[in-house]
């Protein structure tokens, strides 16, 4: 019996770890970044490039341009963003800039949750190699 408990402290203790690493939102924001560097921040980027976006719970949201993910970090509002909300935006170009807003909405209640002021984009490109070259 001593055994079975111990062995099942240990299990949650070692989940608890694992759930703890993957709950880390820098960790994940270097994990989705690896392999890249930072380029100079610009204030804003054309929409039209955009594939996707994800959100790094209360740190970040990244925009897929394909060969670059674009950061930002917002300026004010940070702690809104969560995975599981929706980011409603609205442009009135075809940019999405450092001064634009985003309105998180509640998935499953459709309900107004925050909102998030946008800072600015740090882009992230692949390091190129010797051997891509």
């Amino acid at each position: 019996m001593r055994k079975l408990i111990t062995l099942l402290a240990g299990t949650l203790m070692l989940g608890g770890v694992a759930q703890a690493k993957q709950q880390d939102p820098e960790a994940q924001l270097a994990q989705a970044l690896q392999g890249r560097v930072a380029g100079e921040p610009v204030h804003c980027i054309d929409l039209h490039r955009i594939h996707g976006s994800r959100i790094i719970d209360g740190t970040a949201i990244l925009y897929d341009a394909g060969s670059v993910i674009y950061v930002n970090r917002p300026a004010n509002g940070a702690s809104e963003l969560t995975q599981w909300d929706t980011m409603v935006t609205r442009t009135y170009t075809s940019q999405l800039c450092n001064v634009d807003t985003v309105t998180m909405i509640d998935r499953s209640s459709q309900t107004f949750s925050g909102v998030v002021f946008l800072g600015d984009f740090v882009p992230y490109r692949r390091v190129s190699t010797a051997s891509q070259q």
